[in-house]
């Protein structure tokens, strides 16, 4: 009997220390050796091209700009000029922010064609790889079923859980899916709600941001506080409410993280929102994606350059061939949807900034303006056609390749200037300090740019085959001096090039100088063209 009961205790106690090792083994990481084994996963790289609906209760107004909730309450909004139609807008259109504020906007909001899966099959088709998702930006109002905080989308205005839709509709498309939160400057950003006119029949009559919960009685916003929405009054922010507000902020965002398993999560900003209690999130995001892989798949994107982060670029692209992965982000507009701007992008400018970033090793996630109803634009539609036209023909030269030890070849490599005469893009002189740009945020190529010089080109590989892109190609003779023969950069003996949007060879000359293509008719749209080169003595 005692020696029976030994034993079951010996097998107890090895049963506890197997499950104390367990738990060991599954120990959540602290974010510094997150960051020292994070290696940005290879789906992310892959991928190459992504569709972002960055969308809300701010594309109800038409006018505005993409601070329309910030800028309703300003009478003078300073520098921020792409904001100046707001206020006169909303006066016209809504009336006094006193009387009608950004809460009431919140409640026009009804998404009511909104169709997760039909933009998700859309984007999919169009050459998109991953879907990423607004779920809050600096008007503090969260796209999902939020448990700590009310102003929802599921409490106010669709009364849906916008980003459960779009998750479920990625992945049921086999897509990954993403997340930005903006929500980390809506104390600041909100403070114009509290003031008052300044002049007119309205001056020093308070905006609605000083509402309180007892003034919604008999109102549609009865029992909702204005100041969960815009933040308390000014006044009234000791440092132990902001820090109620941060530790608030982060309960949200484990939700949203834990609750929808995002495969990748942007801040808007160059480090972690709120410091300490944004890195714990980003810390779960990982330990998420370690715990359900074995290793980290999730990708954490950020502007500033922080380890164990994906930079984030803003409207522009790297100038430089990056040795990590990146991403670019643009939109058409001003994020939201607004009438009162010219699209920035086309279908060219779109697949420029694509095929750029993919020789210098980054990503390209374009931003679709949603209607307020949740429709796309027509005109976005229309450009997002063509750029899906174009991948599926030369799709092979951008997704799952990897950058040269070059990223390209032309007037804008060489540092040189261009002009057009008759006709024709010609090379100026090669000052390279003209090209110049100082940083990389808001350096992107527009509808406004002049075109690139008909030399200009790009390079990714994919194993032994190597791609070149003419960027603006025109008939004649395109010459490439980083492929010659003499170069250091000579990636080896040139056997054949083929054209891939119609598979015909394509004649060429290599010599110590470069190497010459005989280019072929034009596509008579100015968008790139994609050859597959292969080499003899391969030596990329």
């Amino acid at each position: 009997m005692r020696l029976c009961f030994a034993k079951g205790l010996i097998v107890v106690l090895a049963l506890c220390s197997a499950n104390l090792r367990g738990q060991e083994d599954r120990r959540e990481l602290e974010w510094e050796e997150l960051a020292e084994i994070y290696s940005c996963p290879e789906w992310f790289r892959d991928a190459k091209f992504g569709i972002w609906f960055h969308w809300g209760p701010q594309s109800v107004p038409e006018q505005g700009g993409g601070w329309y909730a910030r800028h309703m309450y300003m009478q003078d909004v300073g520098k921020q000029v792409f904001g100046k139609m707001a206020n006169p807008y909303h006066l016209k259109t809504y009336g006094h922010p006193s009387e009608f504020g950004y809460k009431d906007i919140i409640n026009l909001w009804k998404a009511e064609n909104f169709n997760a899966e039909e933009l998700i099959a859309f984007s999919k088709r169009n050459g998109a790889k991953y879907i990423v998702a607004l779920a809050n930006h600096h008007d503090h109002f969260d796209l999902f079923n939020s448990t700590y905080h009310p102003w929802n989308s599921v409490n106010v205005g669709p009364k849906r859980d916008i980003i459960k839709a779009f998750a479920d509709a990625a992945r049921a498309a086999h897509l990954k899916f993403g997340l930005t939160s903006h929500d980390n400057r809506h104390l600041e950003w909100w403070k114009p709600a509290f003031g008052a006119d300044e002049s007119g029949p309205y001056k020093g009559v308070p905006y609605d941001g000083r509402l309180t919960k007892a003034d919604g009685k008999g109102q549609w916003w009865e029992g909702l506080d204005p100041a969960d929405l815009y933040g308390p009054v000014p006044e009234n922010r000791t440092p132990e409410v902001i820090e109620a507000i941060k530790e608030n902020w982060e309960k949200r965002h484990f939700q949203l993280v834990d609750t929808y398993r995002p495969d990748l999560l942007y801040y808007d900003g160059g480090r972690f929102s709120y410091g300490l209690h944004g890195k714990a999130v980003s810390r779960r995001l990982y330990n998420n994606s370690l715990a359900e892989n074995g290793r980290i798949e999730a990708v954490m994107l950020l502007k500033g350059r922080v380890p164990g982060t994906v930079n984030e670029v803003e409207s522009g692209g790297s100038n430089t061939l990056r040795k990590e992965p990146w991403q670019s982000e643009i939109t058409f507009t001003d994020w939201f949807y607004k009438k009162d701007r010219h699209l920035a992008h086309n279908a060219r400018t779109i697949l420029e900034m694509l095929i750029d970033a993919v020789s210098k090793n980054g990503n390209l996630l374009l931003n679709i303006e949603l209607h307020p109803d949740g429709t796309i634009p027509a005109e976005q539609k229309v450009i997002v056609d063509i750029v899906g036209d174009w991948l599926k023909v030369n799709g092979e030269a951008i997704y799952g390749t990897r950058p040269w030890n070059v990223y390209g070849d032309g007037v804008s490599v060489r540092g040189g200037r261009s002009l057009t005469a008759n006709g024709e893009i010609r090379n100026v002189d090669e000052n390279a300090a003209t090209m110049k740009h100082k940083g990389e945020h808001y350096n992107q190529r527009t509808t406004a740019s002049p075109e690139y010089a008909s030399d200009e080109v790009r390079f990714t590989t994919k194993g032994k085959a190597f791609y070149i892109i003419a960027l603006n190609p025109k008939s004649g003779s395109l010459f490439i001096p980083t492929l010659g023969l003499g170069k250091a950069t000579n990636p080896g003996k040139l056997k054949s090039l083929v054209r891939l949007d119609t598979q015909d060879k394509v004649r060429f000359e290599q010599t110590d100088r470069g190497t010459e293509i005989h280019m072929p008719v034009g596509n008579g749209r100015s968008y790139p063209l994609a050859f597959k080169a292969e080499f003899k003595h391969v030596k990329f």
